[in-house]
């Protein structure tokens, strides 16, 4: 089981902040291409992967981010600062 946190306008498009799911993907990539097909919020979501952020149990990451033992995985717009 791995904890799915969503922020910011990524929150908004699915439309909760987290959720828990069993997944038998092997990286970030292989979660994202699952939780897409789940419904059409998760495509929009996800559709342009150059506009989101990942970080792993914390800690910012790849797409190709290995999901081995993981607890957490986050998605998140990049940062702007101002």
């Amino acid at each position: 089981m791995i904890d799915v946190v969503y922020f910011a306008w990524v929150r908004e498009r699915i439309g909760k902040p987290r959720e828990t799911i069993e997944t038998g993907a092997e990286t970030v990539a292989e979660l994202v291409a699952e939780l897409t097909v789940r419904e059409a919020r998760y495509e929009a979501a996800f559709a342009d992967r150059s506009a989101i952020r990942v970080a792993v149990d914390q800690v910012l990451s790849d797409f190709d981010a290995p999901l081995s033992g993981v607890r957490e995985v986050a998605f998140f717009p990049p940062m702007t600062g101002g």
